[in-house]
């Protein structure tokens, strides 16, 4: 993670966004089929929205500064404390913006937000083994590689295997309150 300006901006998903994302999203269905299936329409939105309502999930656009269009988006999944202090990753381009390399700046400011806001230790992103640009991407990004999860989640009507990354916070890491001591 390089202190190098960052073209992109990292925006909490709200309400306001639907349109937008939906619109994205529909535009989007050839890059991310069949790696994910993220809310095309009001309805589905408004449905996956309510997983960031208890704040174990936080979901976030990845804005182009110039321009403030949305490139992309992540989500921060599964935030679990005490003695593991990790969570999972989730995130995609989107079409229009695809290709400039706006998701890996994306992705380091959510990394940092992790690691430095929320004090996180470790984050995993789990891949699909064919999605390749999606395993280019974390590798880049410094994630290793921890093994394959057969049958790991259930995308476009069948149980997917995914290969399992992993990234810890650097040797500055400061810890959450919540982490025994002992």
């Amino acid at each position: 993670m390089t202190d190098v300006p960052s073209r992109v901006e990292l925006c909490p998903l709200t309400i306001a966004d639907q349109d937008e994302f939906c619109a994205l999203v529909r535009a989007s269905t050839e890059l991310h089929t069949p790696w994910m299936q993220l809310p095309a329409t009001p309805e589905e939105f408004q449905g996956w929205m309510s997983r960031f309502a208890d704040g174990t999930n936080l979901g976030f656009l990845i804005r182009v500064q110039k321009t403030a269009t949305a490139a992309g988006m992540v989500n921060i999944n599964s935030i679990i404390r005490g003695r593991y202090q990790g969570a999972s990753l989730g995130y995609a381009a989107f079409a229009p913006s695809a290709g400039r390399g706006y998701m890996a700046e994306g992705l380091t400011l959510a990394l940092r937000y992790a690691f430095d806001d929320l004090r996180l230790h470790r984050l995993e992103a789990n891949v699909q083994p064919a999605n390749k640009a999606s395993l280019a991407l974390v590798q880049r990004l410094g994630f290793r590689y921890e093994g394959l999860s057969p049958a790991y989640l259930y995308i476009d009507g069948a149980w997917r295997d995914h290969e399992r990354w992993a990234i810890t916070a650097p040797p500055s890491w400061t810890p959450d309150p919540s982490l025994p001591e002992i």
